[in-house]
């Protein structure tokens, strides 16, 4: 008997944010998730969550836009509030506000700071498979992508890692390592165990780490979040965040980069017009949520958590091919289906196009009306898998499964 996906009891005081829109008002939407696809597909696909605004969130912009509150950003307030969400959600006191700068959002941010770091043509790790613009905005802004594929695991293979940095140091001077923090697909929460032994690796071999932290507040019941910068011997790292994911706010741009201590000089180089790129309203609304939208983050939180147990009663029952990689954080479902024998691609690595279907992803579109992000697009080892966003309520990820599952029963 599939479960029925309610909040648990206790939970009551603010209702599961993923229940309260209908597949008919979704459909209203105008963002990418929604029009992307043809109406009768269902797009489980890009990090879009299929929620209301957090009601802390949704009256800060309310008051902005009632007193014409659209202006130029100015102040700490969203720096001060990440330092002190950090305290409350990890017992990490966090970054000074002298140690953070602002960027448009994390991807942007990670570029500025990679420039930081390292030069044209040197060499950036990362960890395949792991979300796709790594490899776009590395490539593209003259940075050579290396790879240190995780584990069969799918967690960090250190073994991996530390061969990608002796091969990296052997012919750059400068190195960076981007890591995926939690990891992007896989939704693997990377222990403080794990991240000691890169940042020990990192110093040995002299190379720089930036962690994209973007997930960071969405880590599920049984996992527990390790900021890079609380670990011994990053201190010459950097990170980047938002309330991007957490609270559904991609298109309110406003994100934040810090550095470790001995970091602190670099980033005091980013290009002031760097800061010029958040939105006010952005900025409003990322303050707004995490000072004011932790209730609201609880609930959602309890609904993924309830989702993903509802994803693996119904991969059992309508794709019992397929194996799920149960995801400790993120919304994000990594799902092998390489028992399907749908490949058919190889992994595209930095030529990739994000939108590229190949595989399952594919044969799920065309046979289920069900869209997927396409696994060859996250690089090696990702041929023959599958992205699915579990962000949404139970009726659509239900209806969703069962239409991929008599898709495969009929093919």
């Amino acid at each position: 008997m599939l479960s029925d996906n309610r909040l648990p009891p206790g939970d009551a005081a603010m209702p599961n944010p993923l229940e309260e829109l209908s597949l008919e008002q979704l459909r209203q939407r105008t963002s990418m998730k929604w029009r992307r696809y043809a109406p009768d597909v269902l797009p489980l696909w890009v990090a879009e969550m299929d929620v209301r605004l957090a009601p802390a969130v949704a009256a800060a912009l309310h008051r902005a836009v009632e007193i014409g509150d659209t202006g130029y950003p100015a102040g700490s307030e969203y720096p001060e509030a990440l330092q002190a969400f950090a305290g409350r959600r990890w017992n990490w006191d966090g970054v000074p506000v002298e140690r953070t700068a602002s960027v448009p959002d994390v991807m942007m941010g990670i570029v500025q700071v990679i420039r930081l770091v390292t030069d044209p043509g040197d060499p950036v790790v990362i960890n395949p498979p792991v979300y796709p613009p790594f490899y776009a905005f590395l490539s593209h802004d003259s940075r050579r992508v290396m790879e240190a594929p995780l584990g069969s695991d799918l967690r960090l293979d250190l073994g991996a890692l530390e061969s990608a940095f002796r091969r990296a140091r052997a012919g750059a001077k400068k190195v960076a390592y981007l890591i995926s923090n939690p990891h992007n697909p896989t939704g693997v929460v990377h222990t403080r165990e794990e991240l000691a032994a890169v940042a020990a690796l990192a110093r040995r071999y002299g190379v720089r780490v930036v962690s994209d932290e973007i997930h960071a507040p969405l880590v599920l019941a049984g996992a527990r979040f390790t900021p890079y910068l609380s670990v011994e011997g990053g201190e010459d790292a950097f990170a980047l965040t938002s309330a991007s994911k957490g609270w559904n706010l991609a298109g309110l741009k406003a994100a934040l980069a810090f550095a470790g201590p001995e970091a602190a000089g670099d980033l005091a180089r980013l290009p002031e017009e760097v800061s010029h790129g958040p939105s006010h309203l952005g900025v409003i609304a990322h303050t707004a949520a995490l000072r004011e939208g932790e209730q609201w983050l609880d609930a959602l939180l309890a609904g993924l958590d309830a989702n993903r147990a509802l994803l693996v009663e119904l991969v059992a029952e309508y794709l019992p091919e397929v194996r799920l990689h149960s995801p400790e954080g993120t919304y994000l479902a990594w799902l092998d289906c390489r028992a399907l024998g749908l490949e058919g691609q190889r992994a595209l690595g930095q030529s990739f196009v994000v939108s590229d279907l190949a595989g399952p992803a594919k044969m799920f579109l065309e046979r289920a009306r069900v869209a997927l992000s396409s696994g060859h697009v996250f690089g090696s080892g990702g041929e023959g898998w599958a992205r699915l966003n579990f962000a949404t309520s139970r009726a659509i990820l239900t209806e969703a499964v069962t239409r991929m599952g008599e898709a495969v029963r009929s093919a």
